[in-house]
């Protein structure tokens, strides 16, 4: 079994990309930090899969609604920040071997 080791969420708008990294584990499960900022996607028992901005707020869901699968979904998420929403595709980046997961 491998992790992901990146994933880019693309923006359906203008093609506007934002690559994530792998970034140790949270609640069990693989986290991913936005190379350009401080936005991360993990998973939590309360959310699922999401990503949120350093004190916490969710910035964005899979737009099917919550997901608790072992990696995030690679489906259409939306993003919403004040009064701006956007809809973006995750896709899935470099996969690295299993030594990754236990961080």
């Amino acid at each position: 079994m491998t992790v992901l080791a990146s994933l880019t969420f693309v923006r359906h708008l203008d093609g506007l990309s934002h690559r994530f990294e792998r970034d140790g584990v949270l609640n069990g499960r693989p986290a991913y930090r936005r190379t350009d900022g401080n936005v991360l996607c993990v998973w939590s028992p309360a959310d699922g899969w999401h990503c949120e901005i350093a004190d916490g707020l969710v910035t964005a869901h899979p737009l099917d609604g919550r997901d608790d699968g072992p990696e995030p979904p690679a489906t259409v998420w939306r993003s919403f920040k004040n009064d701006r929403s956007y809809l973006y595709d995750l896709r899935y980046g470099l996969r690295a071997p299993d030594a990754a997961v236990g961080e």
